[in-house]
């Protein structure tokens, strides 16, 4: 509406290989290479794997899909209801229905009006860098006791 265009993301849904559909309910844990749609119901860890060349894994969550259990991938489109902690090593997208109860982990996230997050949002960037801290100056050196920089 005002100014530029939003960038979107770069994510490919034509790696969608394999589905869980609407009418199917999954008790244990699953494993995926390249892409997964969900629109049925998974009681257990979702991990996607790295595909062809590295390629991150994608999970796209339906409005009617549901997750009880964590989840680890490359890539996250997410519209239904997740409840267990999430990571996303690149991208995550929190459409308006989405629903998450847990911590998220991700490097980038886009979070749609209506998506609600019921835990903790941590940005996996802005924990590597708090951990790239040093300490410099000493007592009575103009800097003072104990005063940290971040590395860049």
């Amino acid at each position: 509406m005002f100014g530029k265009a939003k960038p979107q993301a770069a994510i490919k849904l034509n790696q969608l290989s394999s589905l869980v559909a609407a009418d199917v309910e999954i008790d244990g844990d699953l494993v995926f290479v390249r892409g997964l749609r969900i629109d049925g119901r998974v009681r257990g860890r979702v991990t996607g794997l790295a595909g062809d060349a590295g390629t991150p894994a994608l999970l796209v969550l339906s409005s009617s899909g549901r997750i009880e259990g964590s989840v680890y991938c490359g890539n996250a489109l997410i519209g239904g209801c997740i409840q267990g902690d999430i990571e996303i090593e690149q991208f995550v997208e929190l459409q308006a229905g989405a629903r998450i109860i847990g911590t998220l982990r991700y490097r980038r996230l886009q979070m749609e009006l209506g998506a609600v997050v019921q835990g903790q949002l941590v940005c996996i960037a802005d924990a590597e860098a708090a951990g790239q801290v040093v300490e410099i100056g000493a007592p009575g050196l103009p800097l003072g006791d104990g005063v940290r920089l971040p590395i860049s």
